[in-house]
């Protein structure tokens, strides 16, 4: 098993009315890791028509591989994204989430979803049942990113994030989710008490003010590295490959690896984040989700202040 597979939408972010990239969460977060030279399947839900051509094409000159199946949508999403002076990016969505059959791919390392597969009908139940299948051999990792203006029942879509969470072995989050999740707990609380129910790592991201890491050794902090906000789009899935790269690194990817994850260190927790925040900041620093490779990665994980 030398491959990842990771589930979820692809879509065309429109910025500011006229500028168009390639964007999804999930579809980043593949794209990500074969930048890295990583093994990637990706099984998403995407047309046949020009926007849908455009992203198969930007999957696989990335080096990932598009999942048999995933061009069988009406029409490729697309989401228009508006800009604060911040940097920060609030979406406007046209999506349909479906999914069908079992992909066609040997058994994962690991298999990462999260975002809008994760909690939007139809298409989400096929991914909780595709985390089952694959939980015996693979890592699961998941992203709850969440979108609210999809979200048209709360307490559902928590709900699904909370078994979601349960199946998981990483879940990485935002503070801002994780309030919107949990609006009367302290993002800290809602942590703790999600890597009580199963997972071996919870890691919390807080923009510019660092990231958390929890297990069952404790809490690990790393602080945000500077840099100058372009725009914040895909920070959180830069953050997520980052991740998932330290850890494949550290050989803890794997069903066979379980017992190895949840017994991860503070100092190794540390090192993970650390490369993590290393690819959030290299692309906030550019327009739009353009993650980084192996050699601007290994550059900035080994800059000190």
């Amino acid at each position: 098993m030398t491959r990842g597979l990771v589930i979820g939408e692809a879509l065309i972010d429109i910025i500011g009315g006229t500028a168009e990239h390639v964007g999804g969460s999930p579809l980043n977060v593949a794209v990500g890791l074969a930048r890295l030279g990583r093994g990637v399947d990706f099984l998403t839900h995407i047309g046949d028509d020009e926007h849908g051509r455009r992203i198969a094409e930007h999957v696989e000159s990335s080096g990932a591989q598009l999942v048999s199946g995933s061009v069988s949508a009406r029409r490729t999403p697309t989401a228009v994204a508006t800009i604060a002076a911040d940097g920060s990016a609030a979406y406007r969505f046209d999506l349909e989430w479906r999914l069908s059959g079992t992909p066609e791919v040997g058994p994962p390392l690991f298999v990462h979803t999260g975002s809008i597969a994760a909690v939007r009908e139809p298409g989400c139940l096929a991914v909780a049942a595709l985390l089952d299948t694959y939980r015996t051999s693979a890592t699961v990792t998941f992203d709850p990113n969440v979108r609210p203006s999809l979200i048209a029942d709360r307490e559902l879509a928590t709900e699904r994030i909370a078994r979601l969470v349960e199946r998981s072995d990483v879940v990485k989050a935002s503070d801002e989710d994780l309030r919107w999740i949990g609006p009367d707990r302290e993002p800290e609380s809602t942590a703790r008490a999600w890597l009580a129910s199963g997972p071996s790592i919870v890691v919390v991201t807080r923009g510019d003010r660092g990231a958390s890491g929890y297990c069952a050794a404790g809490e690990a902090r790393v602080a945000a590295r500077p840099v100058r906000v372009v725009d914040t789009v895909g920070a959180g899935d830069a953050f997520m490959v980052g991740l998932l790269d330290a850890l494949w690194a550290r050989d803890l990817l794997g069903a066979g690896r379980r017992a190895d994850l949840a017994g991860i260190g503070l100092d190794a927790l540390t090192g993970v984040l650390e490369t993590a925040g290393a690819s959030a900041a290299l692309t906030v620093g550019r327009a739009g989700a353009d993650l980084p490779d192996r050699a601007a990665l290994d550059r900035q994980s080994h800059w000190r202040p």
